[in-house]
């Protein structure tokens, strides 16, 4: 059963590629720089353009995640942020946006911690959409996943430019929603040009799913969002944001990412 009244995620996407774009997904850690500062960035966010927004619930041993994120992800830490608060910061945040898709990201252990079927139901019931979970392999989903579909939640998997065509094909046959694709062999960051190859990956998860595939690992420029029009249904630019709020004056945090996420939509120039 699907708690939610249409599936935003899917409209989303689908408002997108009417429009003849990729669908931005942008990112806030809540708690980073501040609880306030976070929730103000979700708001210049969808002011700004975007279409879906990742909130991540901070884990101590981010893996996946490079030196900008991890700082971040510590900070929020030391704030007090947890996931019990993170759910809380999406029913706020959620109050005030009711059409702008939610998606978790997350680590397995914290959602262990929480317990699978709590977590499940109490994001929902806040009004997430979906969980990227980064650590959890397809072969151990089942439980999760089964959980998740109950109360209307996509399960997003990685998949990483090593994948083989048979662990492509493992990873799609479990996710919703869309198919997080990792633009680089390593960890997040921003990065000046798209990687070589991105394309023939790409090209590779494509012919095992039908479903949006979604490049995100370093991206953070229009022109990255201009080079995979056509190509990708959705791009997700992460560690950008962080670095944008942890340099610029508290004062001036949200009108930077509105403006920022404006210059990625194409409502703003360069």
């Amino acid at each position: 059963m699907n708690i939610h009244s249409a599936p935003r995620l899917e409209q989303a996407f689908a408002h997108a590629r009417r429009e003849g774009r990729p669908a931005l997904i942008s990112f806030v850690i809540p708690g980073f720089p501040t609880l306030e500062d976070s929730r103000d960035a979700f708001d210049a966010m969808v002011e700004g353009g975007a279409d879906v927004i990742e909130v991540e619930i901070p884990f101590s041993d981010p893996l996946a995640d490079g030196a900008t994120i991890q700082g971040a992800v510590f900070q929020a830490l030391r704030n007090g942020t947890t996931p019990a608060s993170c759910i809380e910061f999406i029913r706020d945040v959620r109050s005030r946006h009711p059409d702008t898709p939610i998606v978790i990201m997350t680590y397995l252990n914290p959602v262990l911690a929480y317990g699978v079927e709590a977590f499940a139901s109490e994001s929902a019931a806040a009004g997430a959409d979906g969980v990227i979970l980064v650590d959890l392999p397809p072969e151990e989903a089942a439980q999760t996943k089964s959980a998740f579909e109950r109360r209307g939640l996509d399960l997003v998997f990685l998949v990483a430019p090593t994948s083989t065509e048979e662990r492509i094909r493992a990873i799609t046959s479990q996710v919703s929603g869309f198919v997080y694709c990792v633009s680089v062999t390593g960890i997040t960051g921003a990065r000046a040009k798209l990687p070589e190859g991105l394309n023939e990956f790409l090209a590779r998860v494509r012919r095992c799913t039908s479903l949006p595939l979604a490049v995100g690992f370093g991206m953070s420029r229009r022109e990255h969002i201009e080079a995979l029009t056509g190509v990708v249904e959705g791009v997700v630019v992460g560690s950008a944001f962080i670095d944008l709020l942890a340099k610029t004056e508290r004062q001036e945090r949200a009108r930077a990412v509105r403006e920022y996420v404006e210059v990625l939509s194409g409502r703003r120039s360069p």
